[in-house]
Parts: C-alpha cells; sequence; structure tokens
C-alpha cells in the first residue's frame, strides 16, 4: 500500500512538472505572453519595434507564398517578426510601400515602376524605391484554345489580362505595344475569366507569375485547351528574358516531355527608400541581416521551388540596392552573376540558343546579370565560416 501511494504521489508530480514546462502554452508562446502581461507599455513596444510587414499578391498566387514562407522561417518571437499581409498584385503593392502606414517591403515586378513612368503616372518613382533582392522570374503563361499557336495569333482576340490592381496587364499590355499587337484586353479576375474561356466568351487568359501557378496548374483542361508559344522577339529583349514550360510544370496544358516557349520578367523585394537614421531603416536592416543568413533554408522543402533560382546577388538594372543588404553581400564576399554561369545558361536553355548574333548574345547578358539562374549554388547566401 505504502508503494502505491509514493507511485502515485510521484506520478503527479511529475505530471504537474510536465503542464509546468513541456505541455505549458505560456512558458512558449509570445502571443499568450502578450496578452498575459495586456496594457504593458514594454509589450507593446517589443511587438512594434521589430515587426516587418510585407504586402503581397491576391489568393492563390505566387507573391502569398513567398510571403508566407518568409514569416515561417525568419519568425523569432520578439526579435523579428514578419506579417505578410494579402494584397492586390504589383501596381497596388507600389501604392502601397510609398502611402500605406505600417507597410515596410513588397513584392512587386520589375517593369511595374517603368510603366508607371512611361505612362506619366509618376515621374522618378525609382528614386523613391530600394530593392532588398532580386526574386526570381516571373513567365508569361497564355491559355487558349489549340487552334492559337502563337502570341501574335491573338491580334484582334478578346484577351483576359487579369484585374488592373495587379501587374499581368502592365506586361501583358507592355509586350503587345512592343509588338505593335493590339487585341481586345479586358480586366476579368483570374478565376471567373479561366470559366468564360471553357464557355467560349474570351479567346484567350494571360497570367504571369512564376510557375507554377496556382490557377494555371489547376485549371481543369478537357483536352481543347493548351499553353501557347511567346516568341522570344527582338524588341522583346531590353526587359524580358527567353524562358520556357514543361510538361512537368503543367502536365494539364503541355502534352508529356513537351515544352513551351515563353518569356519572363523578374520579380523583387522592394522597400522605400528611408533614411538610414529612421527607426524604418533599423527594422529592415534587422530583416536583411536575418533573411541573408536562413537564405539556404528556403531553398529546400516544402518551400516554394521559386526560391531556387533566386541569388541574393543578381543586380537589377536601374534599381538602387537597399544599403545594409549591399553591406551584408559585400561582408560575405558574396559577387553578382559570372558569364561562365551565363554561357551555361545558354546552353540549359533551349529559347536563349535560338539566338543569331553575337549583339543578341550580349543584349541577353546584360539582361541575365539580373537573372537569378536556376543552378545558382545554395552556398551563395551562407555566411562566411568562422
Amino acid at each position: 500500500m505504502g508503494l502505491a501511494i509514493f507511485a502515485l504521489v510521484m506520478g503527479c508530480g511529475l505530471v504537474a512538472r510536465a503542464e509546468e514546462t513541456e505541455f505549458d502554452p505560456a512558458k512558449v508562446s509570445d502571443s499568450l505572453k502578450a496578452i498575459f502581461q495586456f496594457g504593458s507599455v514594454t509589450t507593446k513596444q517589443a511587438l512594434n519595434e521589430n515587426t516587418v510587414t510585407c504586402i503581397t499578391g491576391t489568393i492563390g498566387g505566387t507573391y502569398v507564398q513567398i510571403g508566407a514562407d518568409l514569416a515561417s522561417v525568419l519568425d523569432d518571437g520578439n526579435n523579428l517578426r514578419v506579417l505578410p499581409i494579402v494584397g492586390r498584385g504589383s501596381v497596388q503593392s507600389v501604392a502601397d510601400i510609398l502611402f500605406l502606414q505600417g507597410v515596410d517591403i513588397g513584392i512587386v515586378r520589375a517593369d511595374t515602376l517603368d510603366y508607371l513612368e512611361r505612362k506619366g503616372f509618376a515621374k522618378d518613382i525609382k528614386r523613391q524605391f530600394t530593392y532588398i533582392t532580386k526574386l526570381y522570374n516571373e513567365e508569361m503563361q497564355v491559355i487558349a484554345p489549340k487552334s492559337i499557336h502563337s502570341l501574335r495569333d491573338l491580334e484582334g482576340k478578346t484577351v483576359s489580362v487579369d484585374l488592373p490592381n495587379g501587374s499581368t496587364f502592365v506586361t501583358v499590355l507592355t509586350v503587345a505595344e512592343r509588338l505593335g499587337m493590339k487585341a481586345n484586353f479586358v480586366y476579368i479576375e483570374q478565376r471567373i475569366a479561366m470559366e468564360k474561356l471553357k464557355k467560349g466568351e474570351l479567346d484567350a487568359v494571360i497570367v504571369v507569375g512564376g510557375k507554377p501557378y496556382k490557377s494555371v496548374s489547376t485549371f481543369d483542361n478537357d483536352g481543347r485547351f493548351h499553353l501557347v508559344k511567346v516568341d522570344y522577339e527582338k524588341p522583346l529583349q531590353g526587359d524580358y528574358l527567353p524562358t520556357t514550360l514543361t510538361s512537368k510544370d503543367y502536365p494539364n496544358l503541355i502534352a508529356d516531355g513537351e515544352t513551351v516557349d515563353t518569356i519572363a520578367v523578374p520579380a523583387l523585394l522592394a522597400a522605400y527608400n528611408w533614411s538610414p537614421k529612421t527607426d524604418r531603416y533599423r527594422k529592415l536592416t534587422n530583416f536583411v541581416n536575418a533573411f541573408f543568413t536562413k537564405f539556404p533554408q528556403f531553398q529546400k522543402p516544402p518551400f516554394h521551388p521559386k526560391w531556387k533560382e533566386v541569388s541574393l546577388s543578381a543586380p537589377l538594372a536601374g534599381w538602387t540596392r537597399f544599403p545594409a543588404a549591399q553591406d551584408w553581400l559585400d561582408k560575405h564576399g558574396i559577387e553578382p552573376v559570372t558569364r561562365e554561369r551565363f554561357e551555361t545558361f545558354l546552353r540549359q536553355n533551349p529559347a536563349a540558343a535560338k539566338m543569331q548574333t553575337s549583339d543578341d548574345k550580349e543584349a541577353l547578358f546584360k539582361q541575365f546579370q539580373a537573372w537569378e539562374a536556376s543552378q545558382n549554388s545554395k552556398a551563395q547566401a551562407r555566411p562566411t565560416p568562422r
């Protein structure tokens, strides 16, 4: 009997200790701690001073997934918290970074600011921005009936280019303008546009986003549709890059073993050009140090496959890098892409290999210097061994 009572007492003691440590959420949850200390000036300050907000894109898009990955890897109690915000796309994100209180960084497309300046919506807007890193390339994906064989076949057709707060329409209208192609472009939300395409109310739907893009990969193809080729023509070589979509990317739209040539445009992580003396600059520096240091984690499962394309050191023509980001790269000896890697890219990219002249090749190299190749070494972002 005495042994039984002793065992019971010891068991209760172990349970109590477990509840006090391993199974007590209040011991490990910063959120619960904040609630328990509600009203504390110290708690309020801690929650705000190291939280970085990131405006992303619409639900189902690549930007949202990238934002979620940033939070998953970088959140570190009160030392750093990344707060992703569902956005409306690149155009809206530019406005949000400039004017929405509390937005620190955002994912935007490289050709958006050029479009805003070219159309007279803004002047010298790039001076108000810095970029932390170029992220990845976003491919143009043209879904249409199989009777449409190339982008130029859409001349005079009705084509959906998503809503005007995003950036698909920016890239599509820029490309069409460069090629002298005129179509009836309409602004319809992608999910609705896909249904209208099936009903024959649209001739094509164009999506510009990082592959595999959810609304494209989940398109219920009954066999009538495919992805249309976009040729890498001379007028496009100033701002865009050649790339290839495969049946592995979109088995619902590309036959097994086949490929479709298209173009891509860079996406980047941008911020307002804050003065180094401001608290917002300090928060961005804190974010950069954590992001660059932990970068190799993003290139492993379960995070978005587009992270494998990212090269932190890739320059971006016409943009100024956030000084603290450049300082980190310099300190760790990380250099931009080399000519040798460019030659490797040419050998492995069928669309790029079709270029005929040395002038074409040199023009592409200038763009490639801002391109994050799929073979980037994961070691690029690792700190120098001590």
